[in-house]
């Protein structure tokens, strides 16, 4: 079997950077690496992504929010994922199961038993080896988000960002009690500093974890 890599955080953590650059090395190293992302991953993903994530969606119930994430997920997760790890691959994906526990559970306060039963049919035993979570002051983050998303002519993705400074802390708030909750499985980071410190961390914390033959 391959290894299961996510990277976890809040909006500008810095999390798809990181895995970008984590990406480069390792297939430097000759590593057989997939790149992957949710919401989306493959075309039913993706064209469900671009429901949850435009602004315009902004009446979206929390309820219909959480079953097209488990339904992007199913379809990722079968057509994607799965078969990566069952060729060997190391799977690199920003954000999975967590992030749907974080936002749609503490930020949108929906029941995490029920969010917990979904993502289990999304993706029935499936579970990452390793979970990077860069965490960062809520401001610091959507400061980030913001500038980017301000560079951007299209495609802006920006629902999430026009949530309240409550909203994110919560979020916040819940990826730190999941990492707190499963030790083994997240590493967290400190998501505020440059971006070739942070590189440096992340790669630490890869080579500590990643079976070598």
């Amino acid at each position: 079997m391959g290894f299961f890599i996510t990277f976890e955080g809040i909006e500008g953590c810095g999390k798809t950077t990181q895995l970008r650059r984590v990406a480069t090395a390792l297939e430097k190293q000759g590593f057989p690496v997939v790149v992957t992302r949710e919401p989306g991953g493959c075309p039913i993903a993706d064209a469900i992504r671009g429901i949850l994530l435009d602004a315009a969606n902004g009446a979206m119930v929390p309820t219909t929010e959480l079953l097209l994430y488990a339904a992007a997920r199913a379809q990722h997760v079968a057509e994607v994922i799965a078969p990566a790890l069952a060729a060997g691959k190391i799977v690199l994906c920003d954000r999975f199961t967590d992030s749907t526990i974080a936002y749609q559970g503490y930020g949108r306060n929906l029941d995490r038993q029920m969010i917990q039963q979904l993502n289990a049919l999304a993706v029935d035993t499936l579970k990452p080896n390793l979970t990077l979570l860069l965490d960062c002051p809520v401001k610091i983050g959507l400061g980030r988000a913001m500038q980017r998303i301000a560079m951007l002519e299209q495609n802006k993705e920006e629902r999430f960002e026009q949530e309240s400074l409550l909203f994110h802390e919560r979020v916040r708030d819940g990826f730190l009690a999941l990492a707190v909750a499963e030790p083994e499985r997240f590493v967290v980071l400190d998501g505020s500093r440059t971006v070739e410190e942070t590189e440096t961390v992340v790669t630490e914390a890869i080579a500590a974890r990643l079976p070598r033959s």
